[in-house]
């Protein structure tokens, strides 16, 4: 990918030099304790017991940390001194290229239908981080959080998608900066919102499937975005759209079941398959047109 020299965006926020701890006090903590033997007396104290644990074991199995909401305050920041590396430095810099690069082609698209693009801010982290979605690991992978108009970072995800998944290249780290910024492009949109809507009442695997639908969006909005990155800017080289498809394969559901030793269970999908996610990125890179994206009226095989 031809990045070197390009505008950097001014949509980043490094918060690298942080590392977050429980804040003091622990009220809520010491309040579920006070109430833990009138909990366990009655019933309705026992269900409220259950479900809560279950809440906090569910979020901690997403990577999302619910402790320090116990200890009654928000993680503690520390700051920290650390200097990055020459090669955190650059992905920062490539980071920030692809991010201004998706800037450039989303406020043309949006500016065609006559609405003004909101560019989101891309958020990097080390190990762990607070958003106004929860406190998230690094486990959970790179993230948008709807609640703030935020994506979330933490760069030794490629290392992980290189070296683990077998994904390496440039552009394939440009590609999940992009598929990111279509839950952004999704939001402004009212396309979250409405699955949110679409999800209530439905059994697991219906709200799956909607998930599934909006993922695979962001992966053909993120080839729109990749379609203007080569046709109107010429960033690509040779290989790279290879790079995005390897990618795109690396995290299908049922490849990644298979890696974990699991049986493939389709109906368990949240992201789609791999052959899906390939499907989706290339009808927008071949197209270069959102129109071709509804997902949530074709027919997935």
């Amino acid at each position: 990918m031809d990045w070197r020299g390009r505008r950097q965006s001014s949509n980043i926020e490094d918060r690298r030099g942080e590392s977050l701890r429980g804040g003091a006090g622990g009220a809520g903590l010491f309040m579920l304790l006070r109430f833990l033997p009138f909990l366990l007396r009655t019933r309705v104290g026992r269900i409220i017991l259950v479900v809560g644990v279950l809440a906090f074991v569910g979020a901690r199995m997403m990577g999302i940390d619910l402790l320090p909401a116990l200890q009654g305050q928000g993680p503690a920041v520390a700051q920290s001194s650390r200097e990055l590396t020459e090669q955190e430095q650059e992905l920062t810099e490539f980071v920030s290229v692809v991010l201004a690069d998706t800037e450039e082609t989303w406020n043309t698209i949006f500016a065609q239908s006559g609405e003004q693009y909101r560019e989101p801010t891309l958020v990097l982290f080390a190990d762990r981080v607070r958003s106004a979605c929860g406190t998230a690991s690094a486990a959970v992978g790179p993230f948008y959080c709807p609640a703030d108009n935020q994506v979330y970072l933490d760069l030794s995800f490629f290392r992980d998608l290189e070296r683990q998944l077998g994904a390496p290249g440039d552009f394939a780290q440009a590609y999940v900066v992009a598929h990111e910024v279509g839950h952004h492009v999704q939001n402004l949109l009212g396309i979250g919102e409405r699955v949110r809507q679409a999800g209530q009442g439905k059994s697991e695997a219906e709200i799956n499937e909607l998930s599934v639908r909006q993922e695979l969006q962001a992966d053909c909005f993120a080839g729109v975005w990749a379609h203007a990155a080569n046709d109107e800017r010429d960033l690509l080289d040779p290989g790279d759209l290879d790079e995005a498809l390897t990618a795109a394969s690396a995290i299908g559901d049922d490849r990644l079941q298979r890696r974990a030793g699991q049986e493939v269970v389709p109906d368990s999908f949240t992201h789609g398959s791999s052959e899906q996610r390939m499907e989706w990125f290339r009808r927008g890179f071949d197209s270069g047109n959102v129109r071709e994206c509804d997902t949530f009226s074709a027919s997935l095989q």
